[in-house]
């Protein structure tokens, strides 16, 4: 009749209605406490004891309060942050979580550090009552290491030079140590750049954010969230010179060596402090490491890539235009588009087919008939027919042609397996893949052992592979071998990776959820990468979330997003902190994948962006093929806004974007080998001049080009800052000296760039190609 979950649902950013809040209060504080109910119940009361010290579970029977609950109500806004989104999405995850039905009471203050136990008697209409379990909760404490109870040991190491003395403290509970803080001293003027990808801003001192893989539909600038974090950042001092010219004034950088979830205080609370503080794992002897690092940005970056691993040169493909839409769910479709692209002379080189699959194992083509394998066991092309009429008439044909045409295949990808008990109506083998996945011991289990079904709002329920092993690797990706193998597919679009909630989950690498959950997508792009190397072909494998470790691993873009300047503004940020951190081949969805279809404007300046980014690619958002469709096919952009511009102007951009990709190619083999980002931060090369963070969405492109993109609407000039030095503006040839900002007309085909005069006689040509 009645269900609680101390933890809840495990969101990271919302609360659910079967949860105590805080999960680990401090002495002194009170918790609210809630439980969800079946309609039946007409009342709840909540039990609540003193536990007796040295005693688990349960409590002592003459200290025995009655806590009378009250039904409380979901908010349509608490449904919106569980989803990281609105509408539908909102309404799926309350589903998901059963929204209704909430009872709450708030405890009396936690003053006894033994702790209590409660328990919840529902009484229903007809006079029906029914317990649940005790739960206990034990309030925690901050204290100095030197403060410790007996028998708990924890230390802090690797911050000396940097951290703030006297500044280490422990949450300590009768259970175990739960969280340790510290600060890091910070200058007057320090500048803070990191934690991995990050769409707010590029500077981080005054602000506060965390570090947890967190699926934030759409908007990730505006809550500050991400998909894809790090707890390792640069602090740059000012005054110094850069990489090109020495190093910086106290230029350094720190990497908190875990992974589970941190927070970080960067001079909001204290401008001298940058306070953080780290998720332990409850024990009674706890460790934290932290690495500092002394040495200008690239030199800082070169010693956490040397810990956690750098990207690899990938083959000169990746730089060409890619192409995708949600809706391009059919054979005839995806060769209508590439068709299109080679009628209007646009040239592409990459096309990312999303709903190929039935989306219930995305293993198999939509369409194909084959005999079930009821033990899961891997298929082979030749196990399916593929129906003249049906959705993909024939694979292989398709690939082979668009290979013909020198366009690559990417086939999208989520590791998650619908169930039984998500939906009715799965297919036979699906249902055998999931049973093959418990019996064999490949699901990310619960804490009791039982296979985990994600907590998310998007694909609800499911099952998700444990790829935390090799063996689970090898199990997962043997069931796509033959897309590679048989059917010659060029990569895949490794989706998702941010469905891990749970604190105790279980994994076959021994770790649990609250320090396995952010490494997930680390593991998942690994396995599909090794599944593509296996075969001879390059690991591109194109994710949205990662963390720590994924550097080395494939190529990013920044999620979901929805077609606005504010939203181009957060993307070309989220580039430049995830390059601070070590990703190298990156991109996003040019302007905007969600909702109505972007402006002409709009689209043609993210475009023009995009083209001196490290990947260009376009995509939109699946809205069930109603019209007007949201392709963002440059041909549809144009039909959408009767703007006749949008063709022409974005075919010059696709062209300019092929002449770049020997630069590009070079460029990032040069990144892999110095470590210095190839969509660089202009702060790596001049962190003590100004300029470089008054206009922080500027950025080096490889060793030459400097870019500053419009990022306003209706602009018809446009001011960028070009660091000290002599420079040449691409479009002109005017040779222009540097050290001051400069302001040039800015018409619909031109992104303003710069090119550093001693490297103008070897780029000259791609751009006079171009009318430049």
């Amino acid at each position: 009749m009645i269900s609680h979950r101390p933890h809840g649902i495990e969101h990271p950013y919302a609360v659910s209605p079967d949860q105590r809040v805080p999960v680990l209060p401090e002495v002194g504080e009170t918790m609210t406490i809630g439980v969800q109910a079946r309609p039946e119940v007409s009342s709840v009361v909540c039990e609540w004891r003193t536990r007796p010290a040295g005693r688990r579970h349960g409590g002592s029977e003459d200290t025995v309060s009655p806590l009378v609950m009250a039904p409380v109500t979901s908010s349509a806004a608490d449904a919106a942050a569980l989803a990281g989104g609105e509408g539908h999405l909102a309404e799926a995850q309350a589903a998901s979580i059963g929204g209704s039905g909430g009872w709450a009471v708030t405890s009396p203050p936690l003053d006894e550090p033994d702790g209590y136990a409660y328990r919840f008697v529902a009484t229903t209409d007809d006079g029906r009552t029914e317990a649940s379990d005790w739960y206990d909760v034990a309030p925690a404490r901050w204290t100095a290491s030197a403060d410790l109870p007996t028998g708990m040991t924890a230390s802090l190491t690797g911050a000396a030079g940097h951290l703030v003395p006297g500044s280490v403290e422990w949450l300590v509970s009768v259970e175990g140590i739960h969280r340790v803080r510290f600060a890091l001293g910070l200058a007057e003027g320090d500048h803070v750049v990191g934690f991995g990808e990050r769409y707010d801003a590029l500077d981080q001192a005054g602000r506060r954010l965390d570090a947890v893989v967190f699926e934030q539909y759409k908007s990730q600038g505006v809550h500050g969230r991400t998909y894809l974090p790090m707890p390792f950042a640069h602090v740059i001092g000012t005054g110094g010179a850069g990489d090109s010219d020495g190093p910086a004034a106290s230029s350094w950088g720190f990497h908190v060596r875990t992974s589970r979830r941190t927070w970080f205080d960067v001079g909001a609370t204290r401008p001298d402090r940058l306070v953080v503080e780290v998720a332990l794992g409850g024990t009674p002897e706890e460790t934290v490491d932290v690495a500092c690092y002394d040495g200008t940005p690239t030199e800082v970056l070169r010693a956490f890539l040397d810990e956690v691993g750098r990207a690899e040169e990938l083959p000169s493909w990746v730089f060409r235009l890619w192409a995708s839409g949600n809706e391009w769910n059919t054979e005839a479709l995806v060769r209508e588009r590439m068709d299109t692209h080679r009628d209007l002379d646009i040239p592409v080189g990459v096309v990312v087919i999303e709903a190929w699959s039935d989306e219930e194992g995305i293993m198999i083509f939509r369409d194909a008939t084959y005999v079930p394998h009821p033990d899961g066991s891997p298929f082979a092309a030749d196990d399916f027919t593929f129906p003249a009429d049906g959705a993909w008439p024939d694979p292989r044909a398709m690939v082979d042609d668009l290979h013909a045409r020198g366009i690559k295949v990417v086939l999208w990808q989520i590791p998650l397996l619908k169930t039984a008990r998500s939906e009715e109506g799965l297919h036979e083998q699906v249902l055998a893949e999931g049973e093959a996945m418990v019996r064999g011991g490949h699901a990310v289990r619960e804490a009791d052992g039982t296979a985990y079904l994600n907590r998310g709002w998007w694909f609800p329920k499911s099952l998700m592979p444990d790829l935390s092993t090799q063996r689970t690797r090898d199990w997962w990706t043997a069931k796509r071998d033959y897309l590679v193998r048989d059917l010659d597919i060029d990569g895949f679009k490794t989706d998702g990776g941010e469905h891990a909630w749970g604190h105790d989950l279980r994994y076959g690498d021994g770790r649990r959820g609250d320090e396995g959950n952010n490494l997930y997508p680390v593991h998942y792009a690994r396995a599909l990468g090794d599944l593509l190397r296996k075969h001879g072909k390059a690991p591109i494998t194109f994710s949205r979330s990662g963390f720590t470790g994924s550097q080395a691993h494939g190529i990013f873009w920044a999620g979901d997003e929805d077609s606005t300047w504010e939203a181009f503004r957060h993307s070309i940020t989220a580039g430049l902190t995830a390059a601070s951190c070590g990703i190298v081949y990156w991109g996003w969805d040019l302007a905007g994948f969600s909702g109505p279809g972007p402006d002409a404007e709009l689209y043609l300046r993210a475009a023009g962006a995009s083209v001196f980014m490290p990947i260009m690619q376009y995509h939109s958002e699946f809205n069930h093929h109603q019209l007007p469709l949201r392709d963002r096919t440059p041909w549809h952009v144009a039909e959408l806004t009767g703007d006749e511009r949008v063709v022409p102007v974005f075919r010059r951009l696709a062209h300019l974007r092929e002449a770049l990709v020997d630069y590009l190619t070079t460029s990032a083999a040069q990144t892999v080998a110095t470590d210095r980002p190839l969509m660089r931060p202009l702060f790596f090369d001049h962190p003590g001049e100004p300029g470089a963070w008054d206009h922080p969405q500027q950025w080096m492109l490889g060793a030459d080009l400097l870019v500053a993109a419009v990022t306003e609407p209706a602009a018809t000039t446009w001011r960028a800052w070009l660091p000290t030095g002599e420079w040449v503006d691409v479009w002109t040839g005017a040779a222009v000296t540097g050290g001051a900002v400069v302001e040039r007309d800015v018409p619909i085909d031109v992104v303003p760039v710069w090119c550093r005069a001693e490297s103008w006689p070897s780029l000259r040509g791609v751009f006079e190609r171009m009318g430049g």
